[in-house]
């Protein structure tokens, strides 16, 4: 007489791994808050991201509102700040509370923080000339531009 072997019932176990597997799907953070999706970057040939991840990094968005069909709502660019969007010109206070958060954070350091403008395509130079300007005014020295690969050609 020969016995059976004992079934294992794998749903619960299945059930439990999907449930996993959409907990990190939903937990997991991939740089979606320093990416705004109204900065459309421009192309370059010789956009590389760095080899090495920089230490202390602060993305700055800067782009314009636009209407439904991509055209422009403002005509000056504006920095897209948690919660609100701010004109350049308007940045020397958020700049100025931002490093006393920093100094309180890091006392007796120098500024080692590295500015990452992410800067819509259609963004004026002069504009971002400024908003370093402003910035270096502050202590900042470090500063990296970001710009979309260009994608290849077929």
């Amino acid at each position: 007489m020969a016995m059976d072997a004992p079934e294992v019932d794998m749903t619960p176990m299945i059930d439990c791994v999907f449930q996993l597997i959409t907990f990190f799907m939903l937990v997991i953070n991939f740089e979606s808050t320093q990416a705004d999706e109204r900065v459309k970057l421009p192309e370059s040939e010789i956009a590389k991201p760095p080899k090495v991840k920089r230490e202390d990094e602060v993305t700055i968005n800067v782009g314009f509102i636009r209407n439904a069909d991509g055209s422009k709502r403002v005509k000056d660019p504006l920095v897209f700040l948690p919660g609100e969007d701010v004109s350049i010109s308007q940045m020397t206070p958020r700049i100025k509370k931002d490093l006393q958060m920093y100094k309180l954070q890091h006392p007796g350091d120098g500024i080692k923080t590295t500015i990452k403008l992410r800067s819509d395509s259609e963004v004026p130079i002069g504009a971002i000339q400024d908003l370093i300007k402003l910035y270096q005014e502050e202590g900042y020295e470090k500063f990296a531009l970001q710009a979309m690969e260009e994608a290849p050609k077929e």
